[in-house]
């Protein structure tokens, strides 16, 4: 694992002022935070650098301005959410440069935190531009990211201002980034990964590296059905990209260049319409699809054997659903293998580290959300995680 300042190099920061980039895109309804998850994920961080004396100034999104000052994405919409969770009073700073955040930084005591601005009302933010990320700095004594979620981007507050002050990890980050490092950089084998979801063509580059890191890959979802149909398989009226056979095929014989065993279904449940608990609802082979049915869930007999194979591992990543978990019974697969899974971890056997929004929703769903090892929100982020690419805000932070 990459070398990374955290919270333990630092000591007294009294009267220092801590940039600290943190996820605050969070979902409102009728001007209202619906979700406060991931200001408490940040809490733990910018609590303790507060008790240490820093004046914190905390660095967010919220969504997609596109360079401009629109007054429904200011990050003051939060306030009332990260002020409930930190159980402080924050300052409102509207702007994230130049003289106003330098007044309020002389305004803060030590141990006060102020909120600025939306990153994303400046242009230069998402094309990380140097000018500003020079101007943010210059407010700054150190930077802390404290933002995983956030930083397979390489904008000005996520990666350009790494580079220009003492960096650390904040304690999100620091869990985040040692969670993946037990999970595929340096994990104890053997290695499962569970990718479901409704179309390959969005997780080519994830089936593409998992097939030469992990030893079982198990897919599920809408996928399932194209790498059946590519094995010749009739999936009836079942979701399904029958034009990417072929890269089907490239990637299960990469998987067995490199020793690494795909599990696809071998029972499925069936219906011939997507609704709840239908008359035409039955469990058969995979080889005896109808015509006019679609596969919407995993069969409990390969749900078992996918539980007896995660008793054989040490090491599992789980990215989507097995089925179309939304509607019951169509939930019954990856609420099952989920069980098995945190069973295992509670024991200490298995290692499970699990993201993605639908992942979430879905262990949620079974009800084991808390007993898996580790679970990140982190969506575009854990995704390229799992592709095997950089991720530039991390990099950033990365002791040469």
């Amino acid at each position: 694992m990459a070398r990374f300042r955290t919270l333990d190099d630092l000591g007294d920061l009294t009267g220092k002022v801590a940039l600290v980039r943190v996820d605050l895109n969070l979902p409102m309804q009728d001007g209202s935070v619906t979700d406060d998850t991931r200001v408490r994920a940040a809490a733990p961080t910018i609590l303790e650098l507060a008790a240490k004396g820093a004046k914190v100034l905390l660095l967010a999104h919220f969504g997609r301005p596109k360079g401009e000052r629109v007054s429904t994405m200011s990050v003051s919409m939060t306030l009332d959410a990260v002020q409930a969770v930190l159980g402080k009073e924050v300052m409102f700073v509207p702007e994230i440069a130049g003289p106003v955040v330098a007044q309020s930084v002389g305004i803060l005591r030590p141990g006060d935190i102020a909120l600025l601005e939306n990153t994303r009302f400046w242009k230069g933010e998402e094309k990380n531009d140097p000018e500003l990320a020079k101007a943010m700095a210059a407010n700054g004594d150190i930077y802390v990211n404290d933002a995983f979620s956030a930083s397979h981007r390489a904008h000005a507050s996520t990666e350009g201002l790494a580079h220009l002050l003492p960096a650390y990890a904040g304690r999100s980050m620091e869990a985040e980034l040692k969670a993946l490092d037990a999970a595929l950089g340096t994990p104890e084998r053997p290695v499962a990964a569970v990718v479901g979801g409704a179309k390959v063509s969005s997780k080519l580059d994830v089936l593409t590296h998992l097939v030469t890191q992990v030893d079982h890959l198990i897919i599920g979802g809408g996928m399932a059905n194209t790498f059946l149909a590519a094995r010749g398989v009739n999936v009836g009226k079942s979701l399904c990209e029958h034009e990417l056979a072929a890269t089907c095929e490239q990637i299960l014989d990469a998987a067995d260049k490199s020793g690494c065993t795909v599990h696809l279904p071998y029972d499925v449940v069936v219906a011939k319409e997507f609704a709840a608990n239908p008359a035409s609802l039955r469990t058969c082979n995979v080889h005896e699809v109808a015509a006019d049915e679609m596969i919407l869930d995993v069969g409990p007999q390969a749900v078992e054997a996918l539980a007896d194979v995660l008793k054989t591992c040490r090491t599992l990543v789980w990215n989507g659903p097995l089925g179309a978990f939304e509607i019951e019974p169509f939930d019954a697969a990856t609420v099952a293998l989920a069980r098995s899974a945190a069973a295992l971890s509670k024991e200490g056997v298995l290692t499970s580290v699990a993201g993605g929004g639908d992942t979430v929703a879905a262990l949620n769903h079974a009800g084991v959300a808390n007993d898996f090892t580790y679970i990140s929100t982190a969506g575009g982020a854990f995704l390229e995680w799992m592709e095997g690419k950089e991720l530039p805000g991390v990099k950033a932070l990365e002791i040469a």
